[in-house]
């Protein structure tokens, strides 16, 4: 079929939901690559004026298109709809229900993920939803492309103050994913040795495009380094929170515990008088008493050792008193003025017997 705006606009019409209309659809699309201006015009126009369920076909095939032009190397295609995806886009998000505006986040998050569209283009997507989000009757944060992961109503409060933090955290990742990809693989590619040196002009001109990519990814880390600064600051600050309730917690548990132990040893003795048949009034007397107060603890001994002086016996004997000075133990005493000498002292006197002879043998 020769292509014609009516031809297109009924192609458009007779679109539906199903994966074979749209594939079909975008086929025929592809190949008047042509008139790819056009087509991306009529798209436009066409979902300003059509329903809310008709919106969301529309930008099925939308996706369909951008992804196989992608591949296919048609970039006639994604310049074509590089103006005005944004604003077709927009306007089909706003004013449908949130479940048809979760089915079109799904493909905005494929098209950031895949990097189909340039990130300039994405983020300014990404705002243009954001704004209609925060105008809605709801309240009800996008955060970022796909949904936030604290958009959950069932988040308890105690969570609420890193909402936000993880949502810019979250987004400033999703920023820097492309940035960094893009910058990597033109830089190998252009470091590559095995890459063809081209002209001195052309290799300057490549030169710069690549300073203006690591620069681009250089500010998206920045960016996503103090987004996770501020996280790592507000998740400390919730765990001393967390903390300090649970001193609480655990010390209210302490209390109750002694509550329980209190009655329960009030009810030992209630049944016990009433076994032992003791009158209402003596029953009442130990009901009516005053149970212990929660701050009484038992007491425990204490494991420090006593002073050695507690191991000194009673009525042990104490040194004489002297009137010798004190000296300290780092100084040596003098020497006295008139020393003992040693005196040298005989032996004992003791009785040698004398040897004994052996008999001669004309003796015996």
């Amino acid at each position: 079929m020769a292509f014609t705006e009516d031809s297109l606009k009924a192609k458009l019409s007779s679109l539906n939901e199903t994966q074979d209309s749209i594939s079909g659809v975008g086929q025929w699309i592809l190949f008047h690559r042509r008139h790819a201006d056009k087509i991306a015009a009529v798209w436009s126009q066409r979902v300003k004026e059509s329903t809310p369920s008709k919106k969301l076909t529309l930008i099925y095939l939308a996706n369909e298109i951008l992804q196989q032009a992608r591949i296919r190397k048609r970039e006639m295609f994604l310049e074509a709809f590089d103006p005005i995806i944004v604003d077709g886009s927009t306007h089909a998000y706003k004013g449908t229900s949130p479940e048809i505006q979760s089915k079109m986040r799904r493909v905005f998050e494929v098209w950031r993920s895949r990097q189909v569209l340039r990130p300039q283009v994405l983020e300014e997507l990404e705002r243009s939803l954001d704004d209609i989000d925060r105008t809605r009757s709801s309240k009800k944060p996008l955060g970022q492309l796909g949904g936030s992961l604290f958009s959950n109503s069932s988040l308890p409060p105690d969570l609420k103050p890193v909402e936000p933090l993880a949502t810019s955290l979250h987004k400033a990742d999703l920023a820097a994913k492309p940035a960094l990809t893009s910058a990597h693989q033109d830089y190998d590619k252009l470091t590559s040795p095995s890459a063809s040196i081209p002209t001195p002009p052309m290799h300057a001109a490549a030169l710069a495009a690549l300073v203006k990519k690591l620069a681009l990814a250089e500010n998206a880390v920045a960016d996503s380094i103090k987004a996770r600064t501020a996280l790592v600051s507000g998740l400390e600050a919730l765990l001393q929170t967390t903390r300090s309730k649970l001193a609480a917690d655990e010390a209210q548990l302490t209390d109750l515990a002694s509550r329980k132990l209190a009655i329960e040893t009030r009810k030992s003795e209630v049944e016990a008088a009433i076994l032992q048949g003791l009158s209402a009034a003596e029953t009442n007397k130990i009901s009516a008493a005053p149970l212990p107060s929660l701050s009484e603890r038992p007491r425990i001994e204490e494991l420090t050792p006593p002073p050695m002086e507690s191991f000194t016996p009673v009525g042990s004997p104490t040194l004489p008193a002297t009137n010798l000075p004190s000296v300290p133990d780092d100084v040596l005493p003098e020497a006295v003025s008139h020393p003992v000498e040693p005196v040298a002292v005989a032996p004992p006197r003791t009785k040698i017997p004398a040897p004994r002879h052996p008999r001669r043998a004309s003796e015996r």
